[in-house]
């Protein structure tokens, strides 16, 4: 489950698709579809990207010592193993 509310990720989709309009970047002949889709594109966006996160957390905390979470290390050790993570999910 994303950590993102159901209104949240609505109220980004409604912004895409108002984006997408404003900059003639696309025409929508049935919007209520495209804003259905959307928000299904960015729920499993925000998914994906919980899951990661998750598998993340237990990497850093399964290390033979301990990193205290805020600590400049654990920053360091989360953004190397988040876009590890990410490289393998694209794969």
């Amino acid at each position: 489950m994303t950590r993102l509310s159901e209104s949240r990720i609505s109220h980004l989709a409604h912004l895409v698709i108002d984006a997408v309009r404003k900059g003639n970047l696309g025409d929508f002949p049935n919007e209520g579809r495209a804003l259905a889709d959307t928000k299904l594109v960015l729920h499993e966006f925000f998914q994906r990207e919980d899951q990661i996160d998750d598998i993340v957390r237990q990497k850093i905390q399964s290390l033979s010592r301990r990193v205290p979470p805020g600590s400049r290390e654990w920053d360091i050790l989360y953004r190397k193993y988040f876009e590890e993570e990410s490289r393998k999910q694209r794969k």
